[in-house]
């Protein structure tokens, strides 16, 4: 991975083009609610309140702002069921999984990172 930072510093036009992809993936994932959010759906929880209820500490104003927002960003998909005049239900898209690897990473990551600060 280093030799990918390396030659990307040592171009400054691929060094900006590659901090405008970091910016732009942060800005769609990043934030405090995103992935856990993307996390409680692929986990099986469709409705809002399953949502809601499965984020410790998440408001439903802020829920519902993530959800409309990651709606456009076409990570999710709203989906409101014909019989049902209030029953909607959120799923992931096939957008939003292409960066599961991603995702695994950053799992992986953040273990050997907690094992490196602990000492272990």
């Amino acid at each position: 991975m280093s030799k990918a930072i390396d030659e990307i510093l040592s171009n400054p036009r691929n060094q900006s083009e590659e901090v405008q992809a970091l910016q732009d993936t942060i800005y769609v994932i990043g934030g405090k609610w995103k992935l856990p959010i993307i996390n409680s759906i692929c986990n099986g929880n469709r409705r809002f309140r399953e949502i809601e209820r499965s984020i410790p500490g998440i408001t439903t104003r802020m829920l519902s702002r993530e959800l409309k927002e990651m709606e456009l960003n076409k990570l999710i998909k709203r989906v409101e069921d014909p019989d049902f005049p209030t029953r909607v239900e959120y799923m992931s898209t096939e957008y939003c999984k292409s960066f599961g690897g991603i995702i695994l990473e950053m799992i992986r990551w953040g273990k050997e990172h907690k094992k490196k600060i602990k000492g272990k």
